[in-house]
């Protein structure tokens, strides 16, 4: 067994971290890890493996020329001038239906993207991604690669956020494929996970000739968290933004679990 400690901060990190009106970004140096993606303006950047997953998609469909990458991570500044502009343009009620407040942004995480169907107006802040042909088969293809849907329709009560069918969020493997089989959002997801602690009880997810156990680990009020693992087993950790951590055990499946 080894021994893994995480520091108090780290709870605000991570692929699972939960951004919305309750939780700010309290996420640090983003901007360190972050790359452009492969557009003709090359200003829309992202966490770097987030561009390579979102670039292999886009490459396997061959859509380039067919979807339009609008958004990814912004600046708290860049945020506050869209939530003001919007306001100003839009009015109270549009804004606080679909302009995250400021400090509160996906955005601001380098985890979430804003897609577009390629055309000659694109409207930024809301854009056109169609439930039809590449646009659809994008979708389709995302969650095997760790993203999800993150604003759907039957979700506005729980978002906060109205639905926003061209904004997708990084969650990883398998968490996408976990939460489309329940229909959760990640509000729901972070809930559902504290009924499976840490070293007491797994939900368990088998692809392939992997047993992917998942668990929650509640953070120290006032010190570092830590926790034993076992020697040799590929993992991943994310904070959760709020009280604790998401752990992710790849295990061998030898039809034993």
């Amino acid at each position: 067994m080894k021994s893994i400690t995480l520091e108090k901060n780290c709870i605000y990190d991570g692929n699972l971290i939960l951004v919305n009106g309750q939780y700010p970004c309290m996420k640090n140096g983003a901007e360190h890890t972050l790359l452009p993606i492969n557009t003709d303006t090359n200003r829309v950047q992202l966490e770097a493996n987030v561009v390579k997953l979102l670039s292999s998609i886009i490459d396997k469909l061959n859509a380039w020329e067919q979807i339009r990458v609008v958004s990814g991570w912004r600046s708290a500044q860049e945020q506050q001038e869209i939530y003001t502009q919007s306001l100003k343009e839009n009015g109270t009620a549009f804004t606080q239906k679909y302009v995250a407040l400021p400090g509160h942004s996906e955005h601001q995480t380098g985890l979430a993207i804003d897609l577009a169907r390629e055309q000659a107006n694109i409207d930024f802040l809301c854009p056109d991604f169609p439930y039809v042909g590449v646009c659809q088969a994008f979708r389709k293809n995302a969650i095997s690669y760790g993203f999800i849907e993150r604003y759907p329709k039957t979700k506005e009560s729980i978002t906060g956020i109205a639905h926003e069918p061209w904004h997708f969020r990084y969650v990883g493997v398998p968490h996408a494929e976990i939460m489309r089989k329940h229909n959760f959002a990640l509000e729901e997801y972070i809930c559902f996970l504290k009924n499976y602690p840490y070293d007491k009880k797994y939900y368990i997810f088998r692809i392939k000739d992997m047993c992917i156990e998942v668990s929650y680990l509640a953070a120290e009020k006032t010190a570092d968290t830590s926790f034993e693992l076992d020697d040799n087993i590929p993992y991943s950790v994310s904070g959760n933004n709020i009280d604790g951590y998401i752990i992710t055990e790849w295990r061998k499946n030898n039809g034993n679990q």
